[in-house]
């Protein structure tokens, strides 16, 4: 006696475990009989972070409770239990009294209920309240009160309220509205039945008693839904206490906006939608709600119907749409006929293939562009690697540029190229878009260090890849080029670790996440940008006093060229992004300018370089000269 699981929030890591488990909904009175309870767990300061299976409760005479139990959904979720001062002595308990009116107050200002405060007052005080019975007026004015609370809310804050509050708040207005229906079930001897219509929600009450002279119970009927179940059945399995039986539904109209079809949980990449209107079937004050065999509901569809999509009739699970126990009878382009072993809320839900967004063309040359520049990446590492370059000359930069976007390229084609496989394990594409972080932001630092490198040793260039004076060290430079991204991954991870693993395994665009890596490459392509022009202004300069003997048209050809090619290896060209906006011409422009970085990066470091002009002459040489050898050889 005097022991019970709490029914308010508890305490996070009590209990003996991290995830405490309490009952929401309030203990039923004698005069309730067996009631269904949902089960939350507090965890990350939300009470109800973690739903585990309902439980059932009743309450005896004796001022003690009865629980039926269930295993808990995770290890580390565990019932509490209130054992203070406990008590041995032998009570009567008398019925609670009814009442024929509820005093609800709201707070100052909430006149409108725009705010969640006013909401979650709101709430408070009809979960509180004791009243056993209320007049049809007042039930329907207080279901006006919540649903309309909740809409306007959603309207003026939907931007800002996550899913995990969604969820919270969808599961309190459930509860509230489910205890204002339950106040309409008045005892009787034979049949009796309430139903009315408000603009968010539609109820249909039927009640019998241990005299009903029904064979069947009339099918329950909404705007976009239906319900048959067996009342009579479980009325029979109630003669015992000679009690009323009774079913309350509920088609609710714009509930979906609180449990929205994301929350289904599946491991296939789908679009989710919501086919009907969210529906609830409960037993109010029923002594016992044993189901004596399986419900069916219709639903409308509401949405259009896809021949191709799956269709899923699911029940709300505190934080999520679930299908256990549910399952699809019927269904063609109209309606659906749900079958379930359990009452609860109760919804279709119909999961489509993505449509694809990209462009074949576009994709195509995409891939032939990206290929082609990893080619010339390899061949420029190849060069910077093997040839004999002059002391002056430090290539740190340019290997490890050319290396950063070499397997940051790479890395991209292989993971769009299989991304039917790698979408399903979330862990892995979340892994992957924080290794592209790091390997992007790794190249553009390198060009940044590449531009102050150019710009410092400018105004003694005979040719872009001429001999300049070492002015930092290969290892600062690295630390440089490496620490500076790594950074900035790990301080994005930490603030919002769920901010990778987009559809396409990149970084998430909501909750302005994208700026970790939009915020960096801002920064670097003005500061690259305004070093280009220095550069370009001291190399124009500089051009115009070396070999006079050559003429002013292949001088113009050759800078115009070395122009663009600084221009796209200081990483310039990814500022056309900013200005694409859905034209086609530009967007391909700047894939091509992009995806051939490497090539301008061999064109220019190599091809143009006398140096390593001569040593590929001196290769080829010896290449064409051993296969002369080995030709006569032969013969």
């Amino acid at each position: 006696m005097s022991a019970h699981i709490p029914d308010t929030c508890v305490a996070q890591s009590s209990c003996g475990t991290n995830i405490p488990l309490w009952i929401r909904g309030g203990h039923p009175t004698v005069t309730d009989g067996v009631v269904t309870r949902d089960v939350c767990g507090h965890y990350r300061n939300y009470c109800c972070y973690y739903g585990s299976f309902p439980i059932k409760v009743k309450a005896c005479p004796g001022n003690y409770y009865v629980y039926e139990l269930v295993i808990p959904t995770k290890c580390n979720l565990a019932y509490c239990a209130a054992v203070t001062n406990i008590i041995s002595t032998d009570t009567t308990v008398t019925p609670e009294t009814t009442s024929a009116g509820i005093n609800i107050t709201l707070l100052e200002g909430c006149t409108n209920l725009t705010s969640v405060e006013c909401l979650q007052y709101l709430l408070e005080q009809i979960e509180n309240s004791t009243a056993q019975v209320l007049p049809l007026t007042t039930v329907t004015s207080l279901l006006n009160m919540v649903l309309n609370a909740a809409e306007n809310i959603l309207k003026t804050s939907s931007s800002s309220v996550n899913p995990d509050e969604l969820a919270f708040y969808g599961n309190r207005v459930l509860k509230a509205n489910e205890k204002l229906i339950s106040t309409l079930v008045k005892p009787t001897d034979t049949n009796d039945s309430v139903s009315f219509t408000l603009a968010a929600v539609e109820v249909e009450v039927f009640m019998v008693g241990p005299k009903v002279i029904l064979d069947k119970i009339p099918r329950l009927d909404t705007t976009n839904s239906s319900v048959d179940i067996d009342l009579i059945g479980i009325a029979k399995n109630n003669n015992e206490t000679r009690s009323t039986a009774a079913v309350a539904f509920m088609s609710y109209n714009t509930m979906e906006n609180l449990l929205k079809p994301d929350f289904f949980n599946t491991s296939n990449y789908t679009i989710k939608t919501m086919m009907s209107t969210v529906i609830s079937a409960t037993l109010p004050k029923t002594t016992n709600t044993k189901l004596t065999k399986p419900v069916n509901f219709t639903l409308k569809h509401i949405k259009e119907f896809d021949p191709n999509g799956s269709l899923s009739c699911v029940y709300w699970n505190i934080s999520e749409w679930i299908v256990d126990g549910c399952s699809v009878l019927e269904t063609n382009s109209s309606y659906t006929v749900c079958s379930c072993v359990h009452l609860s809320t109760f919804a279709l839900i119909m999961q489509t293939s993505r449509p694809s967004e990209s462009d074949s063309l576009l994709d195509l040359l995409n891939l032939v562009c990206v290929i082609v520049g990893l080619v010339f990446f390899s061949l420029a590492l190849l060069t910077f690697a093997l040839c004999q370059w002059s002391p002056g000359v430090n290539n740190v930069a340019r290997i490890n540029l050319c290396l950063s976007l070499l397997l940051a390229h790479l890395l991209f084609l292989l993971t769009q190229q299989f991304l039917s496989l790698i979408r399903p394990h979330q862990v892995l594409c979340a892994v992957i878009s924080g290794v592209l972080h790091f390997l992007f932001l790794s190249g553009f630092v390198w060009m940044f260090i590449e531009a102050v490198l150019l710009f410092i040793c400018v105004k003694n260039l005979s040719q872009i890849s001429s001999k300049k004076r070492e002015v930092l060290s290969s290892g600062f430079l690295c630390v440089i080029g490496y620490t500076v991204p790594l950074v900035v991954v790990a301080v994005s991870a930490v603030v919002d670790p769920k901010g990778y693993g987009s559809e396409e395994c990149w970084i998430k665009m909501d909750k302005g996440f994208i700026w970790s890596f939009m915020g960096p490459v801002c920064v670097i392509l003005a500061l690259n940008m305004i070093l280009f022009i220095c550069i370009i202004i001291n190399l124009i300069s500089t051009l115009k006093n070396l070999n006079p003997e050559v003429s002013q048209m292949k001088r113009t050809k050759i800078m115009t060229f070395k122009t663009l090619a600084q221009f796209v290896v200081l990483g310039c060209s990814w500022i056309l992004g900013f200005f694409i906006n859905g034209r086609k011409e530009l967007e391909i422009l700047f894939l091509i300018l992009n995806s051939q970085q490497g090539t301008f990066m061999f064109l220019v470091y190599c091809v143009l370089n006398d140096e390593v002009r001569q040593q590929y002459r001196k290769f080829f040489r010896c290449l064409c000269c051993g296969l002369k050898s080995n030709t006569i050889k032969k013969h």
